[in-house]
C-alpha cells in the first residue's frame, strides 16, 4: 500500500537537512506493509525513523532504491512537455517560412512575366495596356503582404528560440530530479486486534545530503544605534523542492558518530641516529577525532530537542529560537518554499538593535583618511554565526566586511568607510642631515605635523596613530627631538596612539619630531621622510 506523505517540516542544518513527512491510513486487522514511495537518492539510510499515532505496532523499516523508466518529477516533466511543445511550434514556423519564401518567389517570377506581357504590348501599340497594369500593381501588394507575413514569422521563431533555451536551462536546474531512480521506504505494521479496522498516522523523518544553509547580514548604522538583520541562506539541490512547511535552521551538525577528545602521552626523548619507529596503537582500540565546536548529540537527542518548549517569540520579524543543549533552532515567521534548484533562498533568522560607540581611527603617515569604527557590544541572547554582511551607513552602502561568531556579551570593532568630513593632513615641517666628517657621527632629524579638523555637525572621538622608528644596531639611536602633545599610548615598537575629542569644526594639530644619530661609517636603511 502506497501512503499519500507530503513534506510537513523540515530542519536544516550547515551541511544536510532533515525531512517529515506525514500521512494517514485504514488498515484492517493483521500485518501490512505501507510504502513511503517517491524519496530522494540523497536519502541518509541510516537516518530513517518512523513514528506516529494509532492503533498499530511497528515491525521494522526497509528502504530499498526503485528503478524507473522515467523521470517522477512534475516539474522537470513539465518542463520537457514544454520543450516538446516549443520545439514542435519552431518546426512548425519553419515550414510557415519555407511556404512564405515559395510564394515570394512565385510572385516574383509571375511580376517579371507580367512585366514583359506589358513591354510586348506597348511595342505593339497596344492602347489599352490597363491589365497587364493592374496584374502588377496586385502582385506588388501580394508581396509586400507576404513579406510582412514573414517578418512576423522571424519574430515568432526568436519568441520561441528563447523559450527553448529558458526550458533547456531549467531542465539543466534540475538535472538531479531528471534521475528517474527513487528511493522507497516500506514499513512493516501489525494492527492491534482490538477492532477490526483503524486509522493510523505515519511519520517518517530522514535525513538527507546536498542541501544547507548560512549565515548573511545587513548591517545599519542610524545615529549610534546598529540594526543588525541577521539572514539564514538557504540551498538545496537533494532531489525533491521543499514546499512551505515547518521550515527551522539549526546550528547543530549531525553525524555518524561523536566522540569525546582523548589525549595520547607526550613523549620527550633524546635524538638517536635510528629513530625508533612510534609504537603502534593497539588493534581494535578506540578511534580518537576531535569533535567540531557545536558539535551534535546523536540523533534522538535532535528529536528531544525539536520537541522541546519552545522559548517567546522574538519581537519584529524575528525568527522564534529554541535554544539546545550545543544547538540552536530557529523558525522562520514567514513560510519559506525551497525547490530544488541549487538557488539562494533567504529567512529572516533576528532583526536585533544594538548601541554602537562610535569613533574615527586614522593614520596619516599611511594614508590622510578617517575611518568611522563602531565599537559594539552583543548585548541580544543570540550567537552570531560567521558570515558576510552588507555594511550601511543610515541610507547608504558602505562595503562588505565578514563577521566572525559573534557571542553575547563580546565586543568587536566595525569598520564603517571613510569619513571625507573628517579632514587629516600630515605635512613635513623640518628636515636636516648633518655631513659625514672623518672619525664623527652623522645625525638625520625631521618634524611632521599632523592636522585634524572636524566638518561633522557632532563631536568626535579621534585616534590617530603614527610612529617613531626603531633601531636594530648598536650604532644607530634614535631619539625624540619634539612630541607635541604628549601621545596617550607609546608601544616598544614605536607605534604612538593620541585619543583626543573634537568638536564641531574644531581644529587638532600634533607635532612630531624625531632624531637618529648614525655611528661612524654606518650606512642607516629604513630611512624615510
Amino acid at each position: 500500500m502506497i501512503v499519500s506523505a507530503p513534506i510537513v517540516a523540515v530542519t536544516v542544518y550547515p551541511d544536510r537537512a532533515r525531512i517529515t513527512r506525514r500521512g494517514r491510513v485504514d488498515l484492517v486487522a493483521g500485518e501490512h506493509k505501507v510504502v513511503f514511495d517517491d524519496l530522494p537518492l540523497q536519502l541518509v539510510t541510516d537516518s530513517v525513523r518512523v513514528a506516529g499515532t494509532g492503533p498499530a505496532t511497528v515491525l521494522g523499516v526497509d528502504v530499498a532504491r526503485r528503478y524507473r523508466p522515467r523521470t517522477t518529477d512534475a516539474t522537470a516533466e513539465r518542463l520537457e512537455e514544454q520543450l516538446r511543445e516549443a520545439r514542435g511550434e519552431l518546426a512548425a514556423l519553419a515550414d510557415d517560412e519555407a511556404i512564405a519564401d515559395e510564394r515570394l518567389d512565385f510572385l516574383s517570377r509571375l511580376g517579371r512575366s507580367a512585366t514583359g506581357a506589358f513591354a510586348r504590348a506597348l511595342a505593339a501599340g497596344e492602347r489599352d495596356a490597363s491589365a497587364a497594369v493592374d496584374l502588377g500593381g496586385t502582385l506588388a501588394a501580394q508581396q509586400a503582404e507576404v513579406r510582412r507575413e514573414r517578418r512576423e514569422l522571424v519574430e515568432r521563431r526568436r519568441r520561441v528560440e528563447e523559450q527553448i533555451a529558458a526550458y533547456q536551462r531549467g531542465l539543466e536546474a534540475r538535472k538531479r530530479q531528471r534521475d528517474p531512480d527513487r528511493q522507497a521506504a516500506t514499513v512493516a505494521l501489525a494492527l492491534t486486534p482490538s477492532g477490526e479496522t483503524g486509522q493510523v498516522e505515519l511519520e517518517l523523518s530522514y535525513l538527507v545530503d546536498g542541501a544547507g544553509w548560512h549565515s548573511a547580514y545587513d548591517l545599519r548604522l542610524t545615529e549610534r544605534t546598529l540594526n543588525v538583520t541577521w539572514f539564514g541562506v538557504i540551498t538545496q539541490r537533494t532531489g525533491e523542492d521543499w514546499p512551505e512547511c515547518d521550515l527551522r535552521l539549526s546550528t547543530a551538525r549531525p553525524s555518524g558518530q561523536v566522540i569525546v577528545p582523548e589525549l595520547d602521552p607526550w613523549y620527550l626523548d633524546r635524538i638517536r641516529p635510528m629513530p625508533l619507529p612510534p609504537p603502534a596503537a593497539p588493534r581494535g582500540g578506540p578511534v580518537l577525532a576531535m569533535a567540531a565546536p557545536g558539535a551534535a548529540p546523536p540523533m534522538q537527542a535532535y528529536a528531544a530537542a525539536m520537541d522541546a518548549e519552545a522559548a517567546a517569540p522574538i519581537t519584529g520579524v524575528s525568527a522564534t529560537v529554541e535554544q539546545g543543549v550545543t544547538a540552536a533552532t530557529y523558525q522562520p515567521a514567514r513560510p519559506v518554499a525551497v525547490p530544488a534548484d541549487g538557488g539562494a533562498h533567504r529567512a529572516t533568522v533576528a532583526v536585533i538593535d544594538l548601541e554602537a560607540a562610535l569613533d574615527y581611527l586614522t593614520a596619516p603617515v599611511r594614508a590622510a583618511e578617517a575611518h568611522l569604527r563602531a565599537v559594539v557590544t552583543n548585548s541580544s541572547a543570540h550567537t552570531l554565526l560567521p558570515g558576510l554582511a552588507a555594511v550601511f551607513h543610515g541610507g547608504d552602502f558602505i562595503g562588505s566586511t565578514a563577521l566572525q561568531t559573534w557571542a553575547p556579551g563580546e565586543e568587536v570593532e566595525l569598520a564603517l568607510g571613510v569619513d571625507d568630513r573628517l579632514r587629516v593632513e600630515r605635512e613635513l615641517v623640518r628636515r636636516t642631515s648633518s655631513k659625514a666628517v672623518l672619525g664623527s657621527s652623522r645625525r638625520l632629524e625631521t618634524e611632521h605635523k599632523i592636522i585634524v579638523r572636524n566638518h561633522t555637525p557632532r563631536p568626535a572621538r579621534v585616534t590617530v596613530l603614527d610612529q617613531i622608528p626603531v633601531a636594530r644596531d648598536p650604532d644607530i639611536t634614535v631619539k625624540d627631538a619634539k612630541i607635541d602633545p604628549t601621545p596617550s599610548e607609546r608601544s616598544d615598537l614605536g607605534v604612538l596612539t593620541w585619543v583626543f575629542d573634537l568638536e564641531p569644526g574644531a581644529v587638532r594639530e600634533i607635532h612630531l619630531g624625531v632624531r637618529v644619530e648614525l655611528g661612524r661609517g654606518v650606512e642607516v636603511a629604513g630611512w624615510r621622510e
